[in-house]
């Protein structure tokens, strides 16, 4: 049995019986339900802001840039930290930064420069915070529960952003930008303390490699991902997907507009959909996930992400390019969770920080060439060419990642924990980190 579908073979928990026996796993549940929904709201509310106060497309596109692409250039070093440091040190410590910079804002509403460069340093801090999460998973459930777990809590974040502009909506009304803000600053505060209900998760020490400075240890990392084949295919693989197919927010609004001959509505929908077939795909993968191989959930991910831009292009009807966009957020679903089970199964604890920081990095600067790309191939062409040829660049990356990575996964080799540290995770109750849930060990 290979090394990412070790355990599949014992019956698992479902996610619920999973999150009410796990003490540590339900804490970092509950803590990134209430940040990311949080968080949801303060993006809404800053991009009123800012279009309101400057009355410029660009000054939102600056926002909108420095939350997302700004971090994604320091992630080797955020990755570092995780790797570094207790992760639920790690995690508390960026919810507070978080926190008190929102509050910052909420109370100043700064003008456009110390804006962008307070939004950017929360960024950053929730970069770090990533990577620390992810890490953090195996150390609370045993492997055979690795799916479910990251199932269940993709689901809730996602439900969280999803349902996060929607409350914003409705309580900008009466609270206002600063209101609304407040409230989010409350709710990176109330997921630190959340967090405290997690136990300690000191780093794991490289027997192999000098710690170092956090630069050196951010060398490291990257390294470590170029001369592993397995774990490089399955991050250049992810982030080609994505820097084809990000383009998609862009083109649907086209689509629907100006080839479909519709109204704003219907671009609500379509933008809309593949946050509902995200949900759904979580909600399937946190009951049925243990019944399949992630490396065949991961290329099926890719596939039906990129063959949905692809059939998107060629949808007749606004119902047609709804229905392909909603399967779409199924295969990325699929995508995330494979991805995530994977790595924490096939990395070393000491590097584990280090490759979800870089992955998570590297998708988000693919998806800023994404956007220009793609937006350049909007200009030259109309938005069913683009989609169509986003899918279809996606889908030549997905039979390659196919073709490569069955092989690769054969050949990885992990080494196996040391036999205190397995003994520890043995005895370990089911609320301590690494213990594993009633119905199995680790």
């Amino acid at each position: 049995m290979s090394t990412v579908d070790a355990d599949a073979g014992e019956r698992a928990p479902s996610a619920y019986r999973l999150l009410r026996t796990v003490g540590p796993l339900r804490a970092l549940f509950v803590a990134r339900v209430v940040s990311y929904g949080g968080d949801s709201l303060s993006m809404v509310a800053l991009m009123l802001h800012v279009a309101n106060t400057t009355g410029q497309g660009l000054a939102v596109a600056l926002l909108l840039l420095v939350g997302d692409f700004v971090p994604s250039l320091i992630s080797p070093l955020t990755g570092a930290i995780s790797d570094r440091f207790d992760l639920r040190r790690v995690m508390i410590i960026c919810e507070l930064v978080q926190g008190v910079l929102v509050l910052l804002i909420a109370l100043a509403l700064p003008p456009l420069p110390l804006l962008l460069t307070l939004v950017a340093l929360r960024a950053i801090a929730s970069q770090v915070f990533q990577p620390a999460s992810r890490s953090a998973i195996p150390a609370m459930v045993s492997g055979r529960d690795l799916e479910t777990a990251n199932s269940a809590v993709g689901f809730g974040s996602n439900c969280a952003e999803a349902f996060g502009p929607l409350l914003a909506a409705a309580l900008l009304p009466f609270l206002e930008v600063r209101g609304v803000l407040l409230v989010d600053a409350a709710s990176f505060l109330l997921s630190a303390l959340v967090l405290t209900r997690t136990r300690a998760m000191p780093p794991t020490p490289d027997p192999d490699a000098d710690q170092g400075s956090l630069l050196t240890q951010a060398k490291v990392g990257l390294g470590y991902i170029l001369r592993t084949p397995a774990i490089r295919i399955i991050s250049l693989g992810f982030c080609a997907v994505v820097a084809f197919n990000g383009v998609d927010d862009v083109a649907l609004v086209l689509l629907a507009k100006e080839n479909l001959m519709s109204g704003d509505s219907s671009v609500g929908l379509l933008l809309g959909a593949v946050g509902i077939g995200l949900l759904v795909g979580y909600a399937l993968l946190t009951r049925y996930s243990t019944a399949l191989g992630m490396p065949a959930l991961l290329v099926g991910g890719f596939l039906v992400s990129s063959a949905g831009n692809f059939l998107t292009g060629l949808a007749w009807s606004v119902a047609a390019a709804f229905t392909v966009q909603a399967v779409r957020g199924l295969g990325i679903a699929g995508m995330d969770v494979a991805s995530s089970t994977m790595l924490q199964r096939m990395v070393p604890t000491s590097l584990l920080g280090r490759v979800f920081g870089n992955l998570y990095g590297s998708i988000g600067v693919a998806a800023a060439i994404s956007y220009v790309g793609g937006g350049l191939l909007l200009d030259a062409t109309d938005a069913p060419a683009t989609l169509m040829i986003a899918g279809g660049g996606g889908i030549l990356f997905t039979l390659l990642v196919a073709v490569t990575l069955p092989r690769a996964i054969r050949r990885h080799t992990m080494p196996p924990p040391p036999a205190e540290e397995a003994a520890d995770t043995l005895a370990a109750g089911p609320d301590s980190p690494g213990g594993a849930s009633p119905s199995g060990s680790a």
